[in-house]
């Protein structure tokens, strides 16, 4: 029989936060001033949600060097402006308040942990989350599986049962880094993925308001996990 999560693991960006417009934003200025060239806009969403260091090599093209000269441009602009400009997902805070009462909420994203907590404290969510874990803001800790880590180190930290987890999020990095892990993962389809990113998940929500039932089902049996479980 399906048992209860024990913890909750929450993205970010295109989960709970609507940012895309801030970061590609912020972005595009930053590759204007640095003299490169922006990617269109139907190719710009695709750096919403993974490492941005990543993309800026994988999408745009750039050498190493000059992809961390654009993300060290990148954030001087979203931290002064971009970060407070994304708004929480309608609905979003009323089902974190109701998946709150099932588990522990934590937040594990891509973006760096300091402006993570920036985020979510404008947007009046920060204490809704038993933990706040993210990037270094030197890259070194970016990818979604060592920030799922993290997450887990500091819910343990704080005594909280981390053997049945779930990970709720918009993107594969969130299916593939929570399946390195054996983690479940639950898609939010009101997110920036594309229908091909549902691959390994157990469930896709399709709302906000979908999200505690989904999750009240529980951990699933051993042949419904993700590849890694």
């Amino acid at each position: 029989m399906p048992q209860p999560f024990t913890v909750i693991l929450v993205d970010l960006d295109g989960t709970v936060m609507e940012s895309a417009s801030s970061i590609t934003g912020s972005l595009a200025t930053a590759m204007e001033e640095l003299g490169h060239p922006v990617p269109p806009p139907a190719r710009m969403v695709e750096f919403v949600g993974p490492p941005l260091l990543d993309g800026l090599r994988d999408i745009a093209g750039l050498p190493d060097d000059a992809a961390r000269a654009v993300l060290e441009r990148y954030r001087v602009h979203y931290r002064a402006v971009g970060a407070f400009e994304a708004e929480p997902y309608p609905g979003i805070r009323e089902a974190l308040e109701a998946l709150r009462t099932t588990a522990p909420l934590a937040i594990a994203t891509s973006k760096p942990e300091s402006i993570a907590t920036r985020i979510l404290e404008h947007a009046g969510l920060a204490p809704l989350f038993t933990v706040i874990a993210g990037a270094s803001d030197d890259e070194s800790r970016s990818r979604k599986a060592d920030v799922i880590t993290r997450a887990l180190e500091l819910l343990a930290d704080r005594g909280v049962d981390v053997t049945r987890p779930v990970m709720i999020g918009d993107r594969i990095h969130d299916v593939e880094g929570a399946a390195a892990h054996g983690i479940p993962t639950v898609v939010a389809g009101w997110g920036y993925g594309a229908p091909e990113e549902t691959a390994g998940a157990i469930a896709i929500a399709r709302s906000t308001a979908d999200l505690p039932g989904i999750i009240a089902a529980g951990w699933p049996r051993a042949a419904d996990r993700p590849p890694g479980g």
